[in-house]
C-alpha cells in the first residue's frame, strides 16, 4: 500500500508542476516577447516482478513506480509582430536575441525589444523596460538623442541617430536555443549547453514589437486535461488512503 501512495503522490506533484507552467503561459498571454514553456513528463524506475529471461518463462511483469518531470521545453517559435508606431519599439523576424547588460554588468538576452531611453549625466541611452542597456556589435551602450523622434534602425540593425549612422544592434542567436538559462523578466544567460553567442540574420523591424507566442486555446485545453489528471491521480491516492486504514483496523 506504501508504494501505491508514493506513486500517486509522484503523479500529483508532476501534474501541479504542468498547472503551474500552465498558468504561468497564460498570465503572460499580453507579455511582449515572452515564449511559452511545456512540461514533459517519464516514468519513474519500474521494479522487475517476473523476467522473461528465467528458466521456462516467456513473460514478463514489471510495476511502476511513478511520474517525474522529464524536461521543460521552451517554445522559442515566432510571436505575431504587432506594429505600435513607436520609435523605439523593435521586433524580431527570424532567430535571434538582442544583447542587454544587466546593472551589474552581466550580458543577458532577450526577445523583448521594448525599449527606451535612460538620460544620465554623461547623455541619453538606450535601455529596456527595466534599464538595462542595449548593447551594439561592440559591446558598447547606444547613444541616442532625449527624444527619440531621429532614431531610426535598418533592417539589419544598423542604428541612425538625427541622419548619423552609431552602430549595429548586437543580434545573436545560439546553437542550441534551449540551452539558455532564464533570469527573469523575459531574458536569458548563456549556459553550457546553449553553446556561444554568434551574430544573427533575424530581420530589425522598427516601431513594432513581437508578441507573446502562447496559444490560449491549446493552454486551455491542455490545462482541462490536466485537471482531470489530477483529480484521478487525488482519487487514486485517495483509495489507496482508505485500503491503508481498512489493513491497519482489521483484527484477527
Amino acid at each position: 500500500m506504501m508504494q501505491a501512495t508514493r506513486t500517486a503522490g509522484t503523479g500529483l506533484s508532476a501534474q501541479q508542476t504542468r498547472l503551474d507552467t500552465i498558468a504561468n503561459n497564460i498570465a503572460n498571454i499580453n507579455t511582449d516577447g515572452f515564449k511559452s514553456t511545456e512540461i514533459q513528463f517519464k516514468d519513474a524506475l519500474y521494479t522487475t516482478m517476473v523476467s522473461p529471461v528465467e528458466a521456462d518463462n516467456d513473460n514478463a511483469l514489471t510495476k511502476g513506480t511513478g511520474l517525474l518531470i522529464g524536461s521543460t521545453y521552451k517554445d522559442f517559435s515566432q510571436g505575431t509582430t504587432q506594429q505600435t508606431g513607436n520609435n523605439l519599439d523593435l521586433a524580431l523576424e527570424g532567430d535571434g536575441f538582442f544583447t542587454l547588460e544587466t546593472d551589474t554588468g552581466e550580458e543577458v538576452y532577450t526577445r523583448n525589444g521594448q525599449f527606451a531611453i535612460s538620460s544620465e549625466e554623461d547623455g541619453s541611452y538606450l535601455v529596456n523596460s527595466n534599464g538595462y542597456y542595449v548593447l551594439d556589435t561592440d559591446g558598447n551602450h547606444i547613444p541616442v538623442s532625449d527624444s527619440g523622434g531621429n532614431f531610426s534602425v535598418a533592417s539589419d540593425g544598423t542604428i541612425s541617430d538625427n541622419g548619423q549612422e552609431i552602430g549595429q544592434l548586437n543580434v545573436v542567436t545560439f546553437e542550441n536555443p534551449q540551452g539558455l538559462e532564464e533570469t527573469g523578466k523575459g531574458n536569458y544567460r548563456v549556459s553550457a549547453n546553449s553553446g556561444t553567442a554568434s551574430a544573427s540574420d533575424a530581420t530589425v523591424v522598427q516601431g513594432s514589437l513581437e508578441t507573446s507566442n502562447v496559444d490560449l486555446a491549446q493552454e486551455m485545453t491542455l490545462m482541462i486535461r490536466t485537471q482531470r489528471a489530477f483529480s484521478l491521480t487525488s482519487r487514486a491516492l485517495t483509495t489507496a488512503d482508505e485500503m491503508d486504514g481498512l489493513a491497519n483496523n482489521m483484527r484477527s
